[in-house]
């Protein structure tokens, strides 16, 4: 799935709004849904453009080494039911 917005770009509408401009303007003006706009204030809220960045890093190291534990615990397993079929 592609993103329409970036990071930066979402921290942007973040501050115009907290700025002052009305949340539905702000949506008409940039072409997103309200419920768009509460889940990236969820998100992004209060962030820099920097800490974005660190909170995207940090995902996908965190995806990475999930995915690294799941093939160790697969792999584990299988080592145990071959060694019981051994036996």
């Amino acid at each position: 799935m592609k993103k329409r917005y970036s990071e930066e770009q979402i921290i942007g509408f973040l501050r115009e709004a907290d700025k002052g401009v009305a949340v539905k303007e702000l949506c008409r003006k940039h072409g997103f849904s309200e419920a768009s706009y509460y889940l990236w204030r969820s998100k992004f809220g209060g962030m820099d453009v920097s800490d974005a960045k660190r909170l995207k890093a940090l995902e996908s190291e965190n995806a990475l080494l999930k995915k690294l534990l799941a093939e160790s615990m697969l792999e584990n397993e299988v080592t145990r039911e071959a060694l019981r079929k051994k036996w």
